[in-house]
């Protein structure tokens, strides 16, 4: 016999029901903020304290609640871990075979005006290795690179973390709207379209807020070519690719485009004065060594390779492929001790619904799978042998242990709360806001970001809440979903594992306050242009994102 949920379990209250459920996420929320707990052991005792949690407050069957939380964490490793272990093991073999330092060199050589290495390195580059890697790869590799420039350490790490705003949703190929479209059954594609209307607003003035801040607007003022050529390239180009190419590589191609952009505008247009920082005065600039042209294509190939490949695999016509042809998947259709077994019930649906659970392991159709190909044949333009790849994967594997427990634990939770209904307890709750909802719908994804540290954490935490409350009041669901990524982007600079890595990367430990305070005005500041776009999204201008019912254009319908 199926259980069914209960949103106002404890004296029909809605409000007392979210406040005992919400008890996890508090937890979460001190474990993380105040007691610095590591993120692996935070997500895993947040998990253990939402099930002991739903059977109380909701009377749910323990078994029913271990066996959601199993599927939630199998959904972690595979295909999520799947994708950040294979961009890493791609990354870290670039590094292996001393390539990441030509790619490294051929940036910062172009310019030795600190604005101009500002935006290709903190904003630019660090934008492609977010969309390559993310998980703290873009702020600790490029504050780095900026200190080894000359850079003062605690302005090379808030400026990395204030450019980090841009790529954040994307990051991991793709890794975070993946998540939000598992956890809540809306199409990636889909709620990547409407993030890729959100986000590059933002994306063409966080190139002139970094120089601002830098600078000041007369400092600006001398690059203006290069601020707008940097953010409008990126822009657009992240609009285009998110819109028509799905979730996977609106980073890698928008980050490539900007660069491609300025380093040409750098052929034509130099600033008048190289502007450098008033601690600076009398000292010379770092020489870089200079690579040959067939030096820097041969670094940057792995990359060129991925693009190609990973676009192969988002489209429609290898998915539908893989899927007649090559059936590499082992297909549960029925999750035991689970499917079936759980009735969703009004005001949710009109009638009880019961709640299906199944789960494919679809190995060679995984966007991981395409990395995991491109860096084979990486390792055969790069000359690297077998038993070094093989060793290369092994440290890879170890370094991400605890990073695939916390996001495994994090899906954990978020499947356990869409099971046992705590999810549509929050929402039915915060559809009390009404009309306003839309306004605070980003401060929920900023909150989970500052939490976990991840816009993929913050998804899945908070994903089918905002679905559920946008139901409720009447707005579409898609442009919610959308804005906990979007509001997570910001909440990314003030993380406290955000700032970790970036004080650990820049020689900053033990001034992580310093760091902290650094950024958190500019993360306000952010987040309620992000509440006010959502807002006019909503009421204004609804028809700039799509609904769940709206189809992907694809390559081919634009080219013909």
């Amino acid at each position: 016999m199926a259980w069914t949920q209960n949103y106002a379990a404890l004296g029909n209250s809605i409000g007392l029901t979210a406040f005992a459920v919400s008890i996890p996420i508090f937890y979460l929320f001190w474990a993380l903020a105040i007691k610095r707990m590591k993120g692996h052991i935070a997500g895993s005792t947040t998990l253990l304290l939402t099930i002991i949690d739903v059977v109380l407050v909701y009377k749910m069957p323990l078994g029913t609640a271990i066996s959601a939380s199993a599927l939630g964490i199998l959904n972690g490793i595979f295909p999520i871990a799947w994708i950040v272990v294979t961009a890493v093991f791609l990354y870290n073999l670039t590094v292996e075979a001393g390539q990441f330092e030509i790619i490294k060199s051929s940036i910062a050589s172009l310019s030795s005006d600190r604005r101009i290495q500002a935006l290709l390195i903190a904003f630019s580059f660090g934008a492609f290795l977010e969309g390559a890697a993310g998980f703290g790869t873009p702020v600790a590799i490029s504050g780095a690179i900026l200190i080894g420039l000359g850079f003062e350490p605690l302005y090379a790490a808030g400026l990395c973390l204030i450019a980090n705003t841009a790529p954040v949703a994307f990051g991991g190929i793709g890794i975070p709207i993946i998540t939000a479209g598992a956890v809540t059954g809306v199409s990636a594609d889909i709620i990547s379209a409407a993030v890729g209307r959100q986000l590059p607003f933002l994306s063409v003035m966080i190139p002139l807020y970094l120089i601002i801040l830098m600078a000041g607007w007369k400092g600006a003022k001398e690059v203006l070519p290069a601020i707008a050529v940097s953010g409008l390239s990126f822009a657009i180009a992240q609009w285009w690719s998110s819109n028509y190419l799905g979730p996977l590589l609106p980073d890698i191609i928008a980050s490539l485009v900007s660069l491609i952009a300025l380093i040409i505008l750098l052929k034509f247009w130099k600033p008048k004065n190289i502007w450098r920082f008033p601690s600076e005065k009398g000292e010379k600039v770092a020489a870089f060594k200079q690579y040959t042209g067939a030096q820097i294509i041969k670094a940057w190939s792995p990359f060129a390779i991925l693009t190609l490949i990973v676009g192969i695999w988002g489209t429609n016509t290898f998915k539908n492929f893989v899927g007649k042809s090559l059936e590499w998947f082992v297909n549960v259709p029925h999750w035991p001790g689970l499917d079936g077994l759980v009735m969703k019930t009004m005001p949710i649906v009109k009638t009880p619904t019961v709640y299906a659970a199944s789960y494919k392991w679809d190995f060679f159709a995984a966007a991981g799978t395409a990395i995991l190909i491109t860096a084979l044949i990486s390792m055969l333009i790069l000359k690297i042998s077998p038993s070094k790849g093989v060793k290369v994967f092994g440290t890879t594997c170890k370094t991400l242990m605890f990073p695939v427990i916390t996001i495994s634990s994090v899906l954990g939770f978020a499947y356990l709360a869409n099971y046992s209904g705590l999810s549509y307890t929050l929402g039915l709750l915060f559809s009390q806001t009404g009309q306003l909802f839309p306004f605070f719908s980003p401060v929920l994804g900023w909150l989970g970001v500052f939490l976990t540290g991840s816009d993929t954490s913050a998804n899945a935490l908070f994903g089918k809440l905002q679905q559920v409350t946008a139901e409720q009041v009447g707005v579409n669901p898609v442009l919610t979903i959308a804005a906990n990524s979007s509001g997570g982007v910001v909440g990314k600079m003030i993380s406290p594992q955000s700032i970790a890595v970036a004080a650990a990367a820049t020689g900053l430990v033990g001034r992580e306050s310093d760091l902290f305070r650094f950024t958190l005005k500019h993360s306000i500041f952010l987040l309620l242009l992000v509440c006010i776009m959502t807002y006019l999204q909503a009421y204004v201008l609804p028809g700039m994102i799509p609904t769940i019912a709206g189809i992907m254009p694809t390559i081919a319908s634009v080219l013909h």
